[in-house]
C-alpha cells in the first residue's frame, strides 16, 4: 500500500462521495476510483459500497480508515523530524493587522515551546486580504477573521467576538448603550479598495453597500472616524483611543477569529499550529 493511495482512501471515506473527494484531492474522478479498486485488491476486502445515495464504509473500510489515519499521521511526523534535523523546518504565519489581541502573544509563546527548532516567519497584512496572502502562496497558515470566500480553503473557528460600531466620542450616538444597524443609515462608512473579497466587504459594511473613504489598515479606519466622523464596525475586544468609543450592535452577527490554510495541505507544522491555536483561544 502506498501512502498516496491511503490519502485517497481517507478522502473518500471522510467525504463519502467520490466527486467531492476528487475535488478535495485536486485530481479527476477516474484515477481516484482506480486507486480505490487497487487498494481493495491489495487488502483483499471490499472497503466502500456505492449506492445512489452516496458511499458507505464496510466494516473492513472502517478499520482501514482508523489505521490509515494513524499511518499518515506517523508519516507526517517522520517528515517533520527529518526536516527539523536538517534545520529546514519553517512555517510562515499570516496575521491580519490587529496587534491588540493578547491571544496572539499567548499563541506565539505556546508554539515556540512546542517547536523550539522551527523558524517561524510572520507576515502582517492589512485589511484588503482577509486570507493574509494564503491564496498567493505567501503564507502557510493565516490567523484572521471570517467571513470571506472559503473556496479550496480549510477554516477552523477559534473564537467569536461581538461586534460594535466605532464612533467618535462626541458623536450623539456614542452615548447609547447599544444600537441597531438601521439607526446608522445615512452615515458614511469606511470602505476597502476595489477588488477586496466581496464576502468580507459585505460583512464589514453591515450587509449593505455604503459610501465613504477607502482604507487599508486598522489605524486608517480609526483615523477616518477621528478626523471625518466616518463610522465602521469593529470587534468589541478591540482597544480604541480615548477619543473613540465602540457601541455594541444588537443585530450584527459576531466576528469569527479563525485559522485558515489551503485545503489538503498535510504539513504537520500547520496541523500543530491549528491545534495549539484552538487550545489557546478556547481559554
Amino acid at each position: 500500500m502506498e501512502l498516496r493511495t491511503l490519502r485517497y482512501f481517507v478522502a473518500v471515506a471522510e467525504e463519502l462521495h467520490f466527486g467531492r473527494a476528487a475535488t478535495r484531492l485536486h485530481i479527476s474522478q477516474p484515477p481516484l476510483s482506480r486507486a480505490i479498486k487497487q487498494l481493495e485488491a491489495d487488502v483483499g476486502a471490499l472497503l466502500l459500497v456505492r449506492s445512489p445515495r452516496g458511499v458507505r464504509l464496510t466494516p473492513a473500510g472502517a478499520v482501514l480508515l482508523d489505521e490509515a489515519r494513524s499511518l499518515l499521521d506517523h508519516a507526517d511526523r517522520v517528515r517533520f523530524r527529518v526536516s527539523a534535523a536538517t534545520g529546514a523546518a519553517t512555517i510562515t504565519v499570516g496575521i491580519l493587522g490587529d496587534g491588540t489581541d493578547p491571544a496572539v502573544a499567548r499563541l506565539a509563546a505556546a508554539y515556540r515551546r512546542h517547536h523550539p527548532g522551527v523558524d517561524i516567519r510572520v507576515r502582517d497584512t492589512d485589511l484588503t486580504d482577509p486570507t493574509c496572502g494564503l491564496r498567493a502562496g505567501l503564507v502557510d497558515v493565516a490567523l484572521t477573521r471570517a467571513p470571506f470566500d472559503e473556496t479550496a480553503l480549510t477554516v477552523r473557528t477559534l473564537r467569536t467576538d461581538p461586534v460594535g460600531v466605532v464612533l467618535r466620542a462626541d458623536d450623539p450616538l456614542a452615548r447609547r448603550d447599544r444600537l441597531r444597524l438601521a439607526e446608522l443609515s445615512g452615515r458614511r462608512w469606511f470602505q476597502f479598495p476595489r477588488g477586496t473579497d466581496p464576502v468580507w466587504q459585505a460583512y464589514w459594511n453591515g450587509g449593505t453597500p455604503r459610501e465613504g473613504p477607502v482604507v487599508r489598515a486598522v489605524q486608517e479606519c480609526r483615523q477616518a472616524v477621528l478626523w471625518n466622523g466616518t463610522i465602521g464596525l469593529a470587534p468589541l475586544r478591540h482597544e480604541v483611543a480615548a477619543q473613540l468609543t465602540v457601541v455594541p450592535l444588537t443585530d450584527m452577527p459576531p466576528s469569527r477569529v479563525v485559522a485558515v490554510w489551503n485545503e489538503g495541505d498535510a504539513n504537520p507544522l500547520i496541523r500543530s499550529f491549528v491545534e495549539i491555536a484552538t487550545a489557546v483561544y478556547c481559554r
